[in-house]
């Protein structure tokens, strides 16, 4: 049995990943750091599934989770934050939360469960970046950066851990109806989707399914790409 670790597993996108791959007899790692009910809820209801509870911005606590699981076969680095508001107006620590969350957790995890990787020459990793990391987004100047940098990062990775037999791949998610896109109004909603080519928002499950195909013997050949799931909005 294929073992995955689903960082920020409990909600969304996370939690959609979780089930597409416990639905192909994946033992599933749920990786959570403040949703605790919706973690355990979520494993109860997946067969062969964990929670662990840590912070992937602390090096730490994700050395003691991959401890844990020494011999991991998919990682999804998923876990992130959103920030908006003007670029010279967010306050400090924000910034600092959400490059820590979105990119050097990323980096921390990777990190983790590379060398077990590299020595069994088998392994694929999946990281979940953005449409504004292609794009950019008004108002959303740091996530887009921090989104950005996840693509030049599996793009350069894929090449370096290429010859172990290691895949790293990258998926974009558009606008998707997760909690993170709650605060937009109606006619904010109504106004993305006259934008988007598909004429509707995007579900967790339509991610789930590009994870699930890149972490696949399907996807066998496939390293260093970004697969945009927005409905052709970019």
């Amino acid at each position: 049995m294929k073992t995955v670790l689903v960082t920020g597993g409990s909600r969304g996108i996370g939690r959609a990943v979780c089930e597409a791959f416990s639905k192909e007899g994946y033992f599933v790692i749920i990786n959570y750091n403040k949703s605790v009910k919706e973690a355990q809820t979520l494993c109860d209801s997946l067969k062969n599934a964990v929670t662990f509870r840590a912070d992937v911005s602390d090096k730490e606590q994700v050395a003691a989770m991959v401890a844990a699981f020494p011999d991991i076969d998919v990682l999804v680095n998923n876990a992130g934050v959103s920030l908006f508001g003007v670029f010279d107006s967010v306050s400090r620590e924000s910034i600092r939360e959400l490059y820590d969350v979105n990119l050097f957790g990323t980096l921390n995890m990777t990190r983790a469960v590379l060398p077990s990787m590299i020595r069994r020459k088998s392994g694929a990793i999946i990281n979940i970046s953005s449409v504004f990391g292609e794009c950019g987004a008004s108002c959303e100047v740091d996530y887009s950066a921090s989104k950005a940098a996840l693509i030049g990062f599996t793009k350069a990775l894929a090449k370096e851990v290429g010859p172990s037999y290691v895949r790293v791949n990258c998926v974009c998610p558009g606008v998707i109806d997760t909690d993170m896109n709650a605060r937009l109004t109606i006619e904010e909603v109504e106004s993305l989707v006259e934008s988007i080519p598909l004429e509707r928002l995007g579900k967790p499950v339509d991610v789930a399914n590009a994870v699930l195909f890149l972490a696949s013997e399907k996807a066998d050949y496939i390293s260093g790409a970004v697969l945009a799931v927005d409905g052709g909005l970019v």
